[in-house]
């Protein structure tokens, strides 16, 4: 039973056990509590109360009882000496009771100085008569029973209390006056040295090392040990006693006896009242009188653990087996537990190899925890090292298992199983990660530690998320995933100097809106500052915006230990970071928030930690010391104001964050406030004024920070603060500098250079230059988009930060584009620009090393080699291979030398220019389009001398494909040294890969010509080796290298070739493949050479299928189809088609293709001229015998008036015609063929918008008939511009007659036509000349007689006339001549004509590809059809190409004339002359006024020679 931890510092704490009059009794016993020297088991702790005054009360308490003893000593009674030896036993165990009540799990220091370790709490009469016999002699088992009901007395009422506390004062008093008995038993030495033993065996009193104090240890368990001046006196009278009981006789030795029994009970007695008086005094934790000790045993033997533990209430104990509990159920007498008289055993049966571990007993009750550990080492007879060595110390264990603190072992190998992978969840489900980890060397002895990290940071369990670790798997457990679990998860195992990790990532999505088109959950919720009057929240805006920008944020809070929320702000709030005022101060709250947009609110976040409305300094002086047990609140109390002062002005007054919303201030309190508490009033100003303003009217600050809201955004302000209290109101701060109210801090720019690269077949990874000036940047967003889709998904739900970024969960051969967009507190940037697609497959490596070098032939000076290719592609095609030599003199290997410059396709080359019988090694190294791989292992030596001899050499590229239980197919090249004579043959041979050499057997008696064998009669699950060898008229060669191991098996899953003939008779091989990688490819070969370029066969692989498709299957397509997929693990497959199996597929081709009718137009249908609608299907071929069947809506139709039917058996047309669609007509057509045993049919369904659209149209086409029944338009009214730019309106008429009448219309009036159509041609037109915006408008055309009319408009308005106004100005363009140059007396003219000119029609000059400024002298005009450059005073500046540009609004049009050398200098020239004779005729005489400039003679009449002098002269 244990106390409330804030009820221990009261006084008050054990009321319930006593009453006044009891504690007025013991009151002088409780003065001296808190100055015992006490050993306090379980805490180890000591009294503060120094070991110098416990000797002083000591000794006092030794005096008393020596001048007690005087006084009685002449009365020389043995009944006084043993009466004064039990008071003293009384009095010294009251004076530890009394001294021990503060703690409740005392044991006194010398009073049970010879007894067993038996606590206090120990009740004898626990015991029955049986299990004391059980007992062992030399020690007493400490019994403790944790059944007790502990009770606050053992009566009924307070009074029978009362009683119980007085009998024992008076039973005390009574005990000590029978001092002397103690003494009379202490009279032989055998006594004394049973005394000796028995204090030996106690380990938990403070036995006294005077003769004294160890002869009346044997008498009570419970004496208190003499001092030093005390055991002199006792010593003396010691001696009296013995020659005194030498006298006594056998009467007064049994009563003695009995006395002593007497006394001893009464002890006891006396000890359970006191414990029944408070039994919370001797609570106390677990402490182990005897701890387990280590064994070391050898294997098949049992061993026992056993240990024995104090406390109150009683212990439970554990055993552990290296930190896992042992479960005697899980091994069925493996283990065998036993708790009995509190000694506790672990008994391990048939010891083995495994059980050698660290053991640990745990002992566990109210007061805590202690454990005790022991270790087993079991010993092999053989083994790697001798055990018995292994408790001999570091030193002489072996140097390979040296004892390191961490572990046997001088090194660990740390590796992870069944690893967790990239991890997908959602929020608001649950998830675990976890791995198995193998430990080489196993120890038993030592655990690992564990540690999960997040994005690098230690991840703590929490409500959240929990570890465990079983012994050798550890799991991380996420009960309610969020997105802030969103991150790269690590677990580290450490062992020792040791440690492993392995890592992968954990994407987080969105829980579903409530909402569709909702806003996702922010994340991140923090409260970044708090204080009396608000606290600051802070979070990060989530990734997915619901398909419309988020207009802003709504804060949330609760108050701890409520479930009400409440909403903090009134209008959402954009910025990232938001002050919550009106909080209660002390109180704790809990916050969320809440994205919106236009569709709506989103889902809330992830609530924040609790935190509460109070200053640190208060929150600090609150955690140092607690006055009260946690409630939820904080209770805050201020001392009582003394007399007041006025506060001086606050200091250091500054504008700490200012928003758009906010403005947050922040100031020093005076250093003049008195020892009151001080209130803030805050108070503002526009700037450019002195008006100031208090904020807080209504609630004063209380807190040195202070947020305002409601202030005009883009406004200027200054700020100052003033302090309170009762003595008044004192003088304000210093004015802040003028603050703009808006965000300081800008959203970030985009992020530039998205570049993705391969990394896996379903990620990619993204990489991006970080955007620029970015201030507090919380990480990045990244989303990707399959091309073409445009639909663009989250990356990541968790800002990133750093520029790269792997992309997880993509489709394998999808191709995909990516943006990233940068995010802080003020927002989210503008998208990246796109990044450029990439197809999702994993990234290409280098190939893995060749091996099996061997040399095929050697010459003089050259040496061809072989080797066999590697055997991982590297996820591409090996483009190929280079060599590398060296020489090897007296078996000194010299420098690596290049063979070939160029890359070698094949697994074979002939390397020349080496030295005869010189000693060479080689290497080898394959290359891919990733690079070059890693060289080969270094060949053996080869010797390069001139092969004599006959026979062939050794095949080479010897392979084995298409493994099965019982077979396989093996695979060879020829030899490169092919002897004497051609090779005629090849001998295969095989044998079991255990098996010796003299067991090689060969497949086939007579050599084979091919390069390839199937292997059959294998024995399942057995391995083998083979080899070959080549034979010419000399003979046989030398064998390749062996090919192999190989294991005669077919895997799970493997799949073989399948021929299939599908309905029109087409033969084709399949095969499909379910372990293909990226990067995978099927090879089809025939007789194993690759098919690759037939024209007999047509192959079509997709995804993991491939089907190789005999377009006409003959006698010239035997042999063997083989299918190989590459980047696998020899993953092929066969199918052989022999003559039989020819003629078979031959049969059934042909049965698939007549069984059925086929078609070879489906039912279709079509509109005729009058409307009519016509059904039709046509068949490859029809025999007389057919049956057609028309089928409407599940029902046959059959001939009538609304049905005409029709078949065509010569061509296989069948037809139905019906005169007129309805609304009933509407529905399912079929035609149902028979032709014999073969069926076929064809359907078509006319239902709603197709049905309407037929209905429509036979409809119109049914109205065309009538209308073309008059005169009527064949072609409707068009236009087009003719060659002289004017344009022409005309329409094409049919079935017309002479008194037909031709009517045209502009804008609904008619248009007067000079001259008569007469309809020859059929062609009526409208020729409109200078065609221009005056002429825009809507034409309309009729025709009409007798017989009806039509009529036809045509819109030439907005876009139609643009269109035609461009096609007009195209032809004025084209219509322009080339530029001519010309020379003037100003200067030199540039100009071309047109047919006539539209002010459309853009005209731009340019003089050698630059635009010409317009000047005074540079200008260009238009003049009637001349469009003209006049440049004016030319100099040679002037020269060059000189281009005009015709821009009809959608082309432009140019003409060009090259203004320099010879036509420069012609045109520049003339124009020196015709300036200089304009020169001339400017300076010659001229009549100044009164002439006439004109001269007009009437007829009749005449003038004088004279006058036209006159006038010549003027002009």
């Amino acid at each position: 039973m244990s106390l409330p931890f804030y009820q221990r510092l009261h006084q008050h704490y054990d009321s319930s056990y006593r009453n006044k009059d009891l504690r007025t009794t013991m009151s002088h016993y409780q003065q001296e509590k808190k100055s015992s020297a006490i050993y306090t088991h379980g805490s180890t702790a000591y009294s503060s109360r120094s070991s110098a005054a416990h000797r002083q009360e000591s000794e006092a308490f030794s005096q008393a009882s020596a001048a007690s003893y005087q006084q009685q000593a002449s009365r020389a009674t043995a009944s006084t000496h043993a009466s004064a030896a039990s008071r003293k036993t009384a009095s010294a165990y009251d004076y530890g009771y009394s001294h021990g009540l503060t703690d409740s799990s005392l044991m006194l220091e010398d009073y049970s100085s010879k007894l067993s370790p038996q606590p206090k709490r120990a009740k004898k009469s626990l015991l029955s008569g049986e299990e004391k016999e059980n007992l062992p002699s030399d020690y007493m088992v400490p019994i403790f029973s944790g059944r007790q009901v502990h009770v606050s007395g053992i009566t009924d009422t307070e009074e029978e209390r009362i009683k119980e506390a007085a009998a024992y004062i008076a039973q005390r008093n009574l005990l000590a006056s029978e001092e002397g008995i103690t003494a009379s038993k202490q009279s032989t030495a055998s006594r004394q040295s049973t005394a000796s033993k028995q204090s030996a065996v106690s380990k938990q009193s403070a036995v006294s090392k005077h003769s004294t104090a160890s002869k009346e240890s044997v008498v009570s368990k419970h004496s208190a040990v003499s001092k030093r001046s005390t055991a002199s006196q006792e010593s003396t009278s010691s001696l009296h006693q013995e020659e005194a009981f030498e006298k006594k006789s056998r009467k007064v030795a049994i009563r003695e006896k009995a006395e002593r029994l007497s006394l001893t009970k009464t002890l006891e007695e006396t000890e359970a009242f006191h414990r029944k008086l408070n039994e919370d005094h001797l609570l106390h934790a677990p402490e182990f009188v005897i701890k387990p000790r280590s064994h070391t045993v050898w294997e098949k033997e049992n061993v026992k653990l056993h240990c024995s533990v104090s406390g109150w209430p009683e212990p439970r104990v554990t055993w552990y087996k290296n930190q896992v509990p042992i479960n005697v159920h899980a091994n069925p007498g493996k283990y065998i537990i036993e708790s009995r008289y509190g000694m506790h055993t672990l008994e391990i049966n048939a010891c083995n190899f495994e059980d050698t571990a660290q053991y640990r007993a745990s002992a566990m009750n109210v007061k805590g925890e202690l454990s005790a550990y022991a270790s087993v080492v079991v010993k092999r007879y053989k083994g790697e090292f001798d055990e018995t060595r292994f408790h001999a110390g570091v030193s002489t264990l072996p140097l390979s298992f040296a004892v390191t603190p961490y572990g046997y072992a001088s090194k660990f190998e740390i590796h992870f199983d069944d690893k967790f992978d990239v991890s997908f969840g959602r929020e608001g489900e649950t998830m675990s990660l976890g791995c198995r980890v193998v430990i080489t060397p196993e120890i038993k002895h030592f655990q690992p530690e564990i540690q999960w990290y997040r994005n690098g940071a230690p991840v703590s369990p929490s409500k959240w998320v929990q570890t465990h670790w079983s012994g050798d798997r550890a799991t991380l457990t996420f009960s309610h995933l969020n997105k802030e679990d969103e991150g790269l998860y690590t677990i580290r195992v450490r062992m020792g100097e040791y440690y492993e990790q392995y890592s992968a990532y954990v994407f987080v999505r969105d829980a579903d809106a409530e909402i569709e088109g909702a806003p996702a959950a922010p994340l991140d919720v923090m409260c970044l500052d708090a204080n009396k009057d608000y606290i600051i929240i802070s979070w990060k805006q989530p990734a997915v915006d619901g398909g419309s920008p988020i207009l802003g944020y709504f804060i949330d809070k609760c108050e701890v230990g409520t479930d009400s929320w409440s909403q903090c702000n009134d209008t959402p709030v954009k910025f990232a970071r938001f002050p919550v005022t009106g909080l209660i101060e002390g109180r704790s709250y809990i916050f969320r928030v809440r994205a919106v947009n236009k569709t709506g609110i989103g889902l809330p976040s992830r609530v924040s930690e609790p935190v509460a409305a109070l200053d640190p300094a208060e929150k600090a002086r609150l955690k140092s010391r607690p006055s009260a047990p946690w409630t939820g609140q904080i209770i805050v109390t201020e001392e009582e104001p003394s007399e007041g002062i006025v506060p001086g002005p606050p200091t250091d007054l500054s504008v700490t964050e200012a928003t758009r919303s906010y403005v947050v201030l922040s100031w020093k309190p005076p250093g003049q406030r008195g020892h009151e508490g001080i209130l803030y009033f805050v108070e503002k100003c526009d700037a450019e004024t002195e008006n100031w303003q208090r904020v807080n009217t209504e609630l004063p600050v209380k807190s040195p920070r202070f947020a305002l809201f409601d202030l005009a955004e883009g406004k200027s302000y200054r700020f100052r603060v003033r302090c309170s209290n009762s003595a008044g109101v004192g003088e304000p701060s210093e004015a802040t500098e003028v603050t703009v109210v808006g965000d300081k801090l800008d959203i970030p720019k985009a992020p530039g250079k998205i570049i993705p690269s391969r990394n896996t077949d379903t990620s990619v990874v993204v990489s991006w230059e970080e955007s620029k000036d970015a201030k507090e940047l919380v990480g990045y967003y990244i989303e990707s988009s399959v091309v073409g889709s445009g639909k663009w998904e989250p990356c990541n739900n968790n800002p990133v930060k750093g520029p790269r970024f792997t992309c997880h969960g993509l489709a394998t051969g999808q191709s995909y584009i990516f943006r990233v967009r940068a995010v802080n507190a003020a927002g989210l940037s503008e998208y990246s620009q796109d990044s450029e697609a990439i197809e999702v497959k994993a990234a290409i490596a280098a190939p893995s090393p060749p091996y099996d070098i061997t040399c095929l032939e050697s010459c003089r000076d050259s040496m061809v080699l072989g080797w066999k290719q590697p055997d991982k592609s590297g996820g591409a095609e090996i483009t190929g291979y280079y060599v590398n030599y060296r020489e090897v003199i007296d078996g000194v290997p010299g420098r690596w030398r290049e063979a070939n410059i160029k890359a070698v396709s094949d697994e074979a080359y002939k390397i020349s220019n080496l030295k005869e019988n010189m000693v060479y090694q080689f290497q080898v190294a394959a290359m891919n389009i990733a690079g070059l791989g890693v060289p080969s292992a270094v060949s053996a030596c080869f010797k390069c001398e001139e092969w004599t001899i006959a026979v062939p050499g050794p095949p080479h590229s010897v392979k084995c494909s298409e493994v099965r239980k019982t077979s396989l197919v093996l695979q060879w090249r020829p030899p490169i040294h092919s002897g004497r004579t051609p090779v005629t043959g090849y001998f295969v041979d095989l044998k079991e890969a255990s098996a010796k050499d003299d067991q090689w057997r060969g497949l086939n008696e007579a050599a084979i010509k091919n390069t390839y064998l199937r292997v059959q009669g294998l024995k399942e699950g057995a391995s083998y080796v083979f080899r070959v060898r080549a034979i010419n008229q000399a003979g046989v060669g030398k064998p390749s290298d062996l090919a192999g191991p190989v294991v005669a098996e077919t895997r799970p899953g493997t799949k073989e070739v399948v021929v299939n003939v599908d309905d029109d008779g087409v033969i084709s091989l399949n095969f499909e493949c379910d372990q293909m990688t990226p990067n995978s490819q099927f090879n089809w070969s025939k007789d194993y050479v690759s098919t690759e370029g037939s024209s007999r066969l047509d192959v079509e692989s997709k995804g993991n299928k491939t089907k190789m498709t005999f377009k006409d299957l003959g006698t010239e397509d035997i042999g063997i189809y083989s299918c190989d997929v590459t980047d696998t693990d020899g993953i092929a497959s066969s199918y052989l088609i022999d003559e039989d199996e020819l003629k078979r597929l031959l049969a059934l081709s042909q049965e698939h293709k007549f069984p059925i009718v086929p078609v070879k137009s489906e039912l279709a249908v079509e509109i005729l001229e009058k409307g009519q609608v016509r059904f039709w299907m046509q068949a490859e071929k029809l025999s007389a015998n057919t049956k057609v069947t028309y089928i409407f809506n599940d029902k046959e139709i059959f001939e009538g008036p609304k049905y005409k039917m029709h078949v065509d058996r010569n061509t296989g047309i069948i037809e139905m015609f019906m005169e007129k669609l309805q609304d009933e007509d509407e529905g399912t057509y079929t035609f149902q063929l028979q032709d014999g045993k073969a069926v076929g049919h064809s359907t078509l369904v006319l239902i709603g918008d197709v049905y309407k659209k037929l209905q429509k149209e036979a409809e119109f086409q049914r109205q065309e008939w009538i209308r073309k029944q008059g005169p009527h338009f064949a072609e409707y009214l068009s236009w087009e511009v003719t060659g002289e730019c004017n344009v022409l309106l005309k329409c094409k008429v049919a079935n017309i007659k002479k008194e037909t009448h031709i009517v045209w219309y502009k804008d609904e009036r008619e248009i007067s036509v000079d001259e008569k159509h007469d309809f020859k041609d059929g062609i009526c037109t409208l020729l409109i000349t200078e065609f221009s915006k005056k002429d825009a408008g809507i034409y309309e055309v009729i025709l009409k007689d007798d017989r009806g009319k039509d009529k036809s408009r045509l819109k030439l308005v907005d876009e139609a006339f643009k269109e035609l106004m461009t096609e007009v100005c195209k032809t004025i363009a084209l219509s322009a001549t080339d530029l001519k140059i010309q020379s003037t007396a100003e200067g030199i003219r540039l100009y071309s004509f047109v047919t006539y000119y539209l002010d459309d029609l853009k005209v731009n000059w340019s003089h050698n590809g630059t635009a010409i400024k317009y000047t005074d002298r540079v200008k260009s005009g238009v003049t009637g059809e001349q469009i003209w450059l006049q440049i004016n005073e030319p100099t040679p500046n002037d020269k060059g190409k000189y281009v005009m540009e015709l821009f009809d609004g959608k082309t432009g049009h140019q003409k060009t004339v090259d203004l320099s050398g010879q036509a420069y200098d012609e045109a520049f020239a003339e124009f020196q002359r015709l300036k200089q004779a304009a020169i001339a005729e400017k300076n010659r005489a001229r009549v100044l006024g009164g002439l006439p400039d004109v001269v007009t003679i009437q007829e009749g009449k005449a003038t004088s020679w004279l006058t036209f002098q006159k006038l010549a002269a003027h002009l």
